[in-house]
């Protein structure tokens, strides 16, 4: 592996059992550095590039480079690539209006992981209580045409965007609920208890009774 001196001490100083919060807390003490991030990020490790995407320079985070960063991470498990690109998204791309707009452009995107991660953040805008923009009957339009044909991982965030205004859009509710019921996705899932399920109609009928103390 062919690492600067500099990088090669901070890429010793972790391992596959590395907590999250001791990542944050090496970042903090890196500070923005993103010619190491591109270093850390070359070794494929994926502790590693978690610290990569916190050191980066979000200014420098253009398409040319997202393409390459979501090509590579294709040597990871789908899981591992959901859950690197929603890192990138919340620490980065979400903290930067340019990035942001990026986001935006991604539903036709080629790559399903782009995709996924155009209705991840829809989906996050409404279940962290943001104001949402104007765009729900248009989401909603692409659901009903677009999630029963889609790539699974895009199909997944398709319905949790739907579900999320099923929840917090109550003249949007039925509709939704209707989305789900139509496409029968996840009906037939098996849950964990405790668990929210996915099935468009229990998950937003399990969060609505939750936010009503129900």
């Amino acid at each position: 592996m062919n690492l600067s001196p500099g990088a090669q001490e901070v890429y010793h100083r972790i391992h596959d059992a590395t907590k999250l919060g001791d990542i944050k807390k090496l970042a903090k003490e890196i500070k923005k550095d993103h010619e190491l991030a591109m270093e850390l990020w070359s070794t494929a490790h994926l502790i590693a590039r978690k610290l990569a995407v916190l050191i980066m320079d979000k200014k420098l985070l253009k398409q040319q480079l997202i393409d390459q960063l979501v090509l590579e991470m294709q040597v990871h498990t789908q899981e591992e690539q959901n859950g690197l690109m929603e890192w990138l998204m919340a620490n980065q791309l979400m903290k930067d209006k340019q990035a942001t707009l990026l986001i935006n452009s991604w539903d036709k995107s080629p790559s399903a992981l782009q995709r996924r991660t155009f209705w991840y953040y829809q989906a996050r805008l409404r279940w962290t209580g943001q104001a949402p923009p104007n765009n729900t009957q248009e989401l909603l339009d692409a659901i009903e045409v677009n999630m029963p044909t889609e790539d699974p991982i895009v199909q997944w965030a398709m319905n949790f965007t739907a579900g999320w205004i099923g929840v917090y859009d109550s003249t949007n509710r039925k509709r939704c609920i209707a989305i789900g019921i139509k496409t029968g996705l996840f009906k037939d899932e098996v849950i964990a208890r405790g668990c929210t399920p996915n099935y468009l109609p229990a998950f937003i009928d399990t969060e609505v009774k939750k936010r009503a103390g129900k």
